[in-house]
């Protein structure tokens, strides 16, 4: 049976966070993910001058497809707007196995099946123990599943969907677009470019209110799709895919005894953009801190804003959630 000190369940964003602070400081550190990187994840890859920050990166310096807007083109219920920025894009294949790599930490890919706590270890399919364990597998986490679910149930009404597509597209608008609420979608669809030549268009609602409009989310996408050849994105072919995960709810249970949940795991994608990768990072950072520091761990404060907390972030927030 192989041993660690800490063992981290899931290599994104939060898991490779959580990884990188650990090993800097001399943890003994295993990750384990059941997909090998570079591997396709579903998401739009926009990405805040924040997150930038949070993982230190030298944008001069990262080796792969970093696009950067000057502005958002955002289009809600027929107004437009040119919102001043500075945000990101780059793609997920290529960030989240560079995240990975950079962290140092060994890598094993397996699918986890069971968990059990056992004499003070984590014991994972009698193959794995860790002192310490950090739950970063998303919204199916296995750690989640374990050891949350009752602590910290998922509210079905903040629960999302997703269909969305990445392209390679020789696309001549480079900045991002953003629809709210289009068509009485109950969230926003999006055309994000990547730099050299792709694209990323997608669209994302809250379950339970598609299922109470009659109107599901491929319905959306087939109308957000015919804008798009209208407009913006001639000729494109799609072969959509979907995935699901929830925005932000209930965070007082995210850690119990030396298990902790992050990202998704831990459903903390803000409420009025639906952005779970600064969160995730800020959350596997937090995890780690814990761990070595004796920290709380608390992600009470970890925003759910991407729009700064103040008005616009409450009115978009009653819009996706009618206050759920």
């Amino acid at each position: 049976m192989q041993t660690c000190d800490v063992l981290i369940v899931g290599g994104g964003p939060a898991g490779s966070s959580a990884a990188r602070v650990l090993k800097r400081a001399g943890a003994d550190v295993l990750v384990l993910d059941k997909e090998r990187f570079p591997r396709l994840k579903l998401c739009a890859g926009w990405i805040t001058p924040e997150v930038v920050r949070d993982l230190e990166i030298d944008i001069s310096s990262y080796p792969h497809r970093f696009l950067t807007f000057q502005r958002l083109h955002v289009h809600v219920k027929g107004l437009y707007l040119k919102v001043p920025c500075v945000q990101h894009s780059i793609r997920r294949v290529e960030f989240d196995a560079w995240l990975l790599e950079r962290s140092g930490a060994p890598v094993v890919q397996h699918t986890v099946r069971n968990i059990r706590l056992e004499d003070g270890w984590y014991v994972v399919d009698d193959a794995f123990r860790s002192r310490y364990l950090i739950g970063a597998g998303g919204t199916r986490c296995p750690v989640y599943r374990t050891f949350f679910r009752e602590a910290n149930p998922r509210a079905a009404e903040l629960q999302t969907v997703t269909l969305e597509h990445e392209i390679p597209y020789d696309w001549r608008d480079g900045d991002c677009h953003l629809w709210f609420f289009d068509k009485g979608l109950p969230g926003y669809s999006w055309y994000v470019p990547k730099e050299d030549g792709w694209l990323n268009v997608g669209v994302g609602g809250m379950a339970e209110r598609l299922k109470r409009s009659g109107k599901d989310i491929r319905y959306h996408w087939h109308e957000f799709t015919r804008l798009l050849d209208r407009k913006l994105a001639n000729g494109a072919q799609y072969d959509p895919s979907g995935y699901s995960y929830f925005l932000r709810g209930n965070v007082d249970v995210v850690r119990i005894g030396n298990a902790f949940i992050t990202g998704d795991a831990a459903g903390l994608a803000t409420r009025d953009m639906a952005e779970g990768i600064g969160p995730a990072v800020r959350s596997g950072i937090r995890a780690a801190e814990a761990i070595l520091e004796g920290k709380p761990y608390d992600l009470r404060d970890v925003t759910g804003a991407s729009l700064g907390g103040g008005l616009v972030t409450r009115l978009f927030d009653w819009a996706m959630t009618r206050g759920a």
